[in-house]
């Protein structure tokens, strides 16, 4: 999770940063169920919750659909998979099902900056946001997965014995002890399914990247049993009075994992972790984050380079550890290759100037290639450590790349622009984005994105997912863009209200939150009480 310095006035920035159950192609689903955009959720209410070898390109990696075998013991369309003595490893793992969730309320940036007393476009062009989701002290991050977890086994009529595995992804830690997933745990409880596999993954806002390569990794492995996996990620993101307080947002995501998926991964991941003090927690009595904005944003396009590196570098060389290729044997692989691209979105400022980055390295990868006719060839002696504060590069590239960030990766920007950051669910949410903006055609089959995750501290990987079949249904059942459109937008001055509830209540013992119940969704989960013990206990609305 990486976060920013000073916003600055008009269209520039000074550098904020915040910085795989069977397919769909199967047929309509028996008994799905969706609520629609009135909730934002879709689940039902409840009593009290106490080896593909990477050489292969997608195209190589991906199989014709099969229908899986089912157990006589599970019924319905999303039952589990029992494997065989002469099981060959699940083929074409990725996500079978998606579900987004966000706080009803959120704030105009517009608004903000009038209400900050700052320039106008500091915050909205600055910056590049529009609105930023935030909830008070009635939501934790404990409700936020209870209800997207909820929600897509409702929405996608999931049998709960079906789950195998369970991994979380998040940063709001309000226990150094007990995992969330122990309180998902609650909603298998029913169905007497305990064997559920999976903790939580921590590191900043790459949590939820973590939580998805170990559901895949468990899929694709000898211990798979053949169940589903799920993944759950979220945060709630808040800074303190200052700079940093206008990127904030809250969000949760959920992905039910399996074969014969209609979104695939591919089998080739570039990976770059070092230790980094650009934004980390060290008072686990405040939600607050220690930032440094400047060398968030160095380390946030650092990482974005050499997971890039190693990508292209793994696909031309397939099972080679390489740490320095040369150029040649990552042409092969640029912004060409891929027809979208998904970022962690802090901003959407960061995220225009991480498009142009992709570029500038494809330049330096390639420099003869006609598209750079026009750009100065000298940016190629401009050593690499000092080009991330560079303006002529910078001005040059997101000049050059921008009709290709606004065909690749404006269609990934819904929840960024609304929510604002979402942490760990923050490229899942992008993800969720390009469904919505793209998924209603059957043109998407065999169309490649590109992901770049971050977490800062740091932790990053760039990886790449496939359309393999229409996802028409997770579009349907997402609803994004209209429930997106009816969150209410509130006066800046209850936010802050109810940033100040959640500061002075953090991780408060004997206590009955104050946040006002009408103004959630229908039917989501949320805090009831916290008693002496610190047990905290959680109604449906």
């Amino acid at each position: 999770m990486s976060n920013p310095a000073q916003a600055t006035n008009g269209a520039s920035s000074n550098g904020h940063s915040n910085g795989h159950s069977n397919g769909h192609s199967n047929g309509n689903p028996t008994n799905g169920h969706s609520n629609g955009h009135s909730n934002g959720n879709g689940h039902q209410a409840s009593p009290n919750l106490s080896s593909s070898n990477s050489s292969e390109t997608l195209n190589q990696f991906i199989t014709t659909p099969t229908s899986p075998h089912l157990s006589d013991n599970v019924s319905g369309r999303w039952a589990s998979m029992t494997p065989t003595p002469n099981n060959t490893r699940p083929e074409n793992v990725g996500i079978l099902a998606m579900e987004v969730y966000f706080p009803r309320r959120c704030i105009d940036e517009s608004e903000l900056e009038k209400f900050d007393g700052v320039a106008s476009g500091k915050y909205t062009i600055g910056l590049g946001q529009e609105h930023m989701a935030y909830c008070d002290d009635r939501e934790d991050i404990n409700s936020f997965l209870l209800t997207v977890t909820r929600s897509l086994l409702t929405k996608y009529n999931v049998d709960p014995r079906s789950i195998g595995r369970i991994d979380v992804g998040t940063e709001s830690i309000i226990d150094k002890s007990k995992s969330v997933k122990t309180l998902l745990m609650d909603l298998f409880a029913p169905s007497g399914n305990t064997d559920i596999e999976g903790v939580d993954s921590k590191n900043a806002c790459y949590g939820g990247t973590a939580a998805l390569f170990n559901v895949i990794n468990w899929v694709e492995s000898r211990s798979w049993d053949g169940r589903y996996g799920l993944v759950v990620a979220g945060d709630i993101a808040v800074y303190a009075d200052g700079p940093a307080r206008p990127v904030g947002g809250a969000g949760a995501v959920a992905m039910l994992i399996g074969p014969n998926a209609p979104m695939v991964f591919h089998p080739v991941h570039g990976t770059h972790m070092t230790n980094c003090w650009d934004f980390y927690k060290p008072a686990l009595a405040s939600e607050f984050p220690e930032v440094d904005g400047p060398l968030t944003l160095t380390a946030y396009l650092s990482a974005l380079d050499n997971v890039y590196d190693r990508f292209r570098e793994k696909n031309a060389q397939p099972g080679r550890m390489i740490s320095g290729g040369a150029d040649d044997s990552k042409a092969d692989t640029s912004l060409e290759s891929f027809d979208f691209v998904a970022f962690h979105g802090p901003y959407g400022k960061l995220v225009q100037k991480a498009t142009a980055r992709l570029l500038y390295l494809d330049f330096c990868s390639n420099p003869e290639k006609p598209e750079f006719a026009s750009v100065d060839k000298a940016l190629l002696s401009i050593p690499r450590a000092k080009s991330y504060n560079n303006k002529e590069i910078e001005k040059t590239f997101v000049k050059l790349s921008d009709s290709i960030y606004k065909s690749k990766v404006v269609p990934t920007t819904q929840c960024m622009k609304r929510l604002g950051n979402m942490y760990t669910a923050s490229l899942y949410g992008a993800l969720a984005s390009l469904i919505d903006s793209v998924g209603d055609s059957d043109e998407v089959i065999g169309k490649k994105v590109a992901m770049f995750s971050y977490g800062s501290g740091l932790a990053s990987s760039f990886f790449q997912i496939g359309f393999r079949s229409d996802v028409k249904e997770i579009r349907e059942k997402m609803d994004l863009k209209a429930r997106l459109a009816s969150m209410s937008v509130s006066p800046c001055s209850e936010w802050i209200e109810a940033l100040k509830v959640r500061e002075e209540k953090h991780n408060i013992n004997d206590y009955t939150p104050e946040g006002d119940v009408q103004k959630l969704w229908p039917e989501q989960t949320y805090l009831e009480n916290v008693d002496k013990s610190w047990r905290r206990t959680y109604r449906t609305a």
